[in-house]
């Protein structure tokens, strides 16, 4: 992808120092939030990027944002100081800088600085492994260098018009570059749009057998990954870091439940929400999280051993919506890593996700708890998947192309009355084929609810 100007990915054997800083606002979308544990947050962002030695972190009180340094003109020479004592290569401000912002204070320090997007970014870019993730990462990337091409250009020299004609001086560098990221970001549109499609395939391919799909989503370093890899017996990178996973890898498995020997669904691990997470990824990755908008059961994991726990869980269902998940969507809590608990605050837990309905204590480390939220996950899509055997009759050609387009039949056979199908479907296909076909419907003794669309 294109590198921004501050690249902090270093192929030489020393790494970049950088010191972590949170500008105390009390103001704003985290006011709420415990400077301590941002603060906190803000290092382990800084420690799952590759190539920084992380020297620590401060909480800047800031009353008042400075409009052009951001902090006071002491707090700037005091922070110099320190950043001279220390050879501080990076710094990283646990908030949004403005672009002005950011030239002076690189000027005033003579070190690199990132904010909190930028530093987001660069883990992204850093951990894309799909050719759409890594679409989506510099897609993100571009938007964001759009705005922050002052500090790149500060001379605004216009050049000369090339093409011959009396005229005016030209355009400024800063316009031919925003013109040149434009056109790269619409190839980048282009591109995603064929893997998107792609996409709709191998969905178009699952339908074939539509399981249940289970996603799981929560905050970042919940524990999903761990969850996943022991439900599955898959290998997703697990680790104590802010986003260890990226892109979205899904597993079909069975759970071990039920009378029938079993529910077979497909598990679908996504990657963790943070708060204040850039609106340049919502969007891009909004593909990638596709899989918790076509859902069946989100399953919501959280680390309740973290202090901000609830205030995690607000940011989840934040993202949640602004993604566009339907509140109808069947929904699960699991309140991971009851191990990490002392005694005392795991009987307190445990009476407290006892009085709440849909929440299942347990450790995805240990096992615990596990069987209880399978079992609750079976309870929930058992019955949504059915099996149906149709006559069409031949002048039905368009229902059997609405079952054929969704991938729902699974054999076929011609019949001296008409073309027999059998398909295996989600009750909300069943629904949405009666109030489409009612005819047909009603000779297959079909029944399913009116009210689904």
């Amino acid at each position: 992808m294109t590198n921004p100007p501050d690249q902090t990915h270093s192929t030489e054997a020393q790494p970049t120092r950088a010191l972590v800083l949170h500008p105390d606002t009390r103001a704003g979308d985290r006011s709420a939030r415990d400077p301590k544990y941002a603060l906190e947050e803000a290092v382990s962002l800084a420690h799952a990027l590759p190539g920084l030695e992380v020297l620590g972190g401060d909480i800047v009180r800031l009353p008042k944002p400075h409009p052009g340094m951001l902090f006071g003109s002491g707090k700037v020479e005091e922070l110099r100081a320190r950043i001279e004592a220390d050879e501080v290569d990076l710094i990283l401000i646990d908030g949004a800088v403005t672009p002005v912002q950011q030239r002076n204070l690189e000027r005033a320090w003579k070190v690199k600085l990132l904010d909190r997007t930028g530093l987001i970014l660069e883990i992204f870019a850093d951990r894309a492994a799909t050719r759409e993730g890594v679409l989506q990462v510099e897609l993100a990337a571009l938007s964001y260098q759009r705005t922050r091409l002052v500090r790149a250009w500060t001379h605004l020299e216009r050049q000369r018009g090339g093409l011959g004609f009396v005229g005016g001086p030209g355009e400024t560098q800063i316009e031919a570059d925003r013109r040149a990221i434009d056109d790269q970001m619409i190839r980048l549109r282009r591109q995603l749009a064929k893997v998107a499609t792609t996409r709709e395939l191998h969905r178009a391919a699952r339908a074939k057998v539509p399981y249940p799909v289970v996603a799981f989503a929560g905050y970042t370093n919940a524990g999903k990954s761990t969850l996943f890899n022991r439900l599955t017996g898959a290998d997703v990178l697990a680790k104590d870091m802010l986003f260890a996973t990226l892109d979205p890898t899904m597993r079909s498995v069975r759970l071990p439940v039920g009378e029938a020997g079993g529910l077979d669904v497909i598990l679908s691990d996504t990657v963790g929400f943070i708060s204040d997470l850039p609106t340049q990824l919502v969007a891009a990755f909004r593909a990638t999280l596709e899989e918790v908008l076509d859902a069946d059961l989100v399953l919501h994991v959280r680390d309740i051993s973290h202090p901000e726990s609830a205030a995690q869980a607000r940011d989840v269902e934040t993202i949640l919506e602004q993604l566009g998940v339907s509140p109808d969507v069947p929904r699960l809590e699991f309140w991971n890593k009851s191990d990490a608990l002392s005694a005392d605050d795991l009987e307190a837990t445990t009476n407290l996700a006892a009085r709440q309905e849909n929440v299942f204590l347990g450790s995805a480390l240990s096992g615990a708890g596990l069987d209880a939220l399978l079992a609750a996950i079976a309870d929930r899509l058992e019955g949504r998947v059915m099996e149906s055997d149709i006559l069409l009759a031949h002048d039905a050609g368009r229902a059997r192309a609405w079952l054929h387009e969704r991938g729902l039949v699974t054999a076929e056979s011609q019949e001296e009355a008409g073309t027999r199908v059998s398909v295996r479907w989600l009750a909300e296909d069943a629904a949405r084929f009666r109030s489409r076909f009612p005819n047909e419907a009603d000779s297959a003794g079909i029944v399913a609810p009116p009210e689904v669309d």
